[in-house]
């Protein structure tokens, strides 16, 4: 699965993912897109999953007509981001083009 880290997702949870191939919005030099149009950018270079710390997303965007799909992160620390991996891993592998999940830290 090819997924990409908007702008707060902390990049110390690349390194639970290994068998996916991962990467950010800054890498990719998407730092300064809106919403809107990050999504549609990584539709077009074929993303399957965006993970986000945006809670406004779910009010902000329309995910049932997206390909992608959204994992939302009800924090950006990573202490307490650390302490859900299992969480996140389990809505990472369940979770459906054009849904939109939000795990709770």
């Amino acid at each position: 699965m090819r997924i990409l880290f908007d702008h707060g997702t902390p990049r110390p949870l690349r390194g639970h993912f290994p068998e996916h191939s991962i990467d950010t919005a800054a890498e990719k030099g998407w730092s300064q897109l809106g919403n809107g149009e990050l999504l549609d950018r990584a539709e077009r270079d074929e993303y399957d999953l965006m993970i986000t710390t945006d809670q406004n997303m779910r009010y902000q965007q329309n995910v049932a007509s997206r390909r992608l799909a959204i994992v939302v992160l009800r924090s950006n620390r990573w202490p307490r981001i650390r302490e859900r991996i299992g969480a996140i891993r389990r809505v990472v592998e369940e979770i459906r083009s054009g849904e939109l999940r939000e795990v709770g830290i």
